[in-house]
């Protein structure tokens, strides 16, 4: 049975235990939370053998095999290198961190210490995803050229998303899968960004526009924000035809169209416990090999999509706490 912690008892964290639960093979064997009353309810609640009052606690046992990260943005580095600090293996929720210097220290460390990190963007982890990828490459729709892709939900009530501390803003909670979304299907090779955003009462990003232009005249339209419920699709567009993707936050059906719009192939996901297993099996395949990061989000990739988003946050005038920490 392999050993999993989760370090921190919210939605999210939830979402995971749920999962895991689910898992021939894993359990989460501990949990930790700042208030030792929180992580025992958390524990009661999942079955979790232990419960710990602290994240120190929970980075100092040694019979976890991985820690899943579940904390705001804002503190996931802090958290993260806890973790590896002792050793642990670390599956840290997106947005990675809440600046590309924060992660660039990060995997600095992993590589330092010889102990994995990889970031819980599930989307990468994905069948159907990988399976989109695959026909893009292939030349399903001919030589790609185009890609659009949008997410939004109403989330401008929610805490996370107001406040500065937290890393708020609709870019790191939601525009995050939108850009590597375009990333998967088009690259890293990106020549120049446009973007604009309007704002929230506190001053976050609240819907985001972002164009990437790429060589060979590709272009990426991007659309996130934290007011709207959007059609979440994300369409990739080539010579031959186009693909069509539902709901780019956790993909559901791919459908390939001719030029003619005529419906010529259709990929649905396979059954799933959530969609978060993929991200835990995948992580644990690249700890047994022995290796710092999971082929799906290697560490560069990482790295490259945060500057990304420290970039665009810099021409919005969007800023962290975190922003003045190195």
């Amino acid at each position: 049975m392999r050993k999993i912690g989760i370090l921190g008892t919210g939605i999210i964290a939830n979402k995971m235990a749920t999962t895991v639960r689910d898992m021939a093979g894993y359990e989460v064997a501990a949990v930790g939370s700042r208030n030792k009353a929180t992580a025992e309810a958390f524990a009661a609640q999942y079955g979790i053998a232990k419960a710990y009052g602290s994240y120190e606690e929970l980075a100092a046992d040694e019979s976890l095999e991985l820690i899943y990260v579940a904390s705001p943005h804002s503190m996931h580095y802090d958290h993260a290198r806890l973790c590896l600090e002792h050793g642990r293996p670390v599956l840290c929720e997106k947005a990675f961190t809440a600046t590309a210097a924060e992660a660039e220290r990060l995997i600095a460390l992993s590589e330092e210490r010889g102990v994995f990190i990889t970031e819980a963007i599930w989307t990468r982890y994905m069948p159907l995803s990988h399976k989109v990828i695959e026909l893009v490459g292939n030349g399903a729709i001919g030589r790609p050229y185009m890609l659009s892709a949008n997410l939004s939900y109403p989330l401008d009530h929610v805490e996370r998303v107001q406040r500065a501390e937290l890393a708020g803003g609709a870019l790191l909670d939601i525009g995050v899968y939108a850009i590597n979304f375009a990333s998967m299907m088009f690259g890293g090779d990106v020549e120049r960004m446009t973007s604009m955003c309007t704002y929230t009462p506190s001053g976050m990003d609240a819907q985001d526009s972002i164009t990437l232009v790429y060589p060979d005249n590709r272009i990426a339209a991007l659309h996130s924000g934290v007011y709207a419920r959007s059609d979440r699709k994300g369409i990739i567009s080539g010579d031959k035809g186009f693909i069509v993707v539902e709901n780019i936050n956790c993909p559901e059906v791919a459908r390939v169209y001719d030029l003619e719009e005529r419906l010529v192939a259709e990929y649905v996901a396979p059954p799933q416990i959530t969609g978060f297993e993929y991200q835990v099996e995948a992580s644990f395949r690249a700890i047994d090999a022995g290796a710092i990061e999971a082929p799906d989000m290697p560490h560069a990739e990482t790295l490259r999509i945060m500057k990304i988003m420290d970039s665009l946050r810099k021409e919005w005038g969007v800023r962290y706490p975190n922003d003045e920490r190195f």
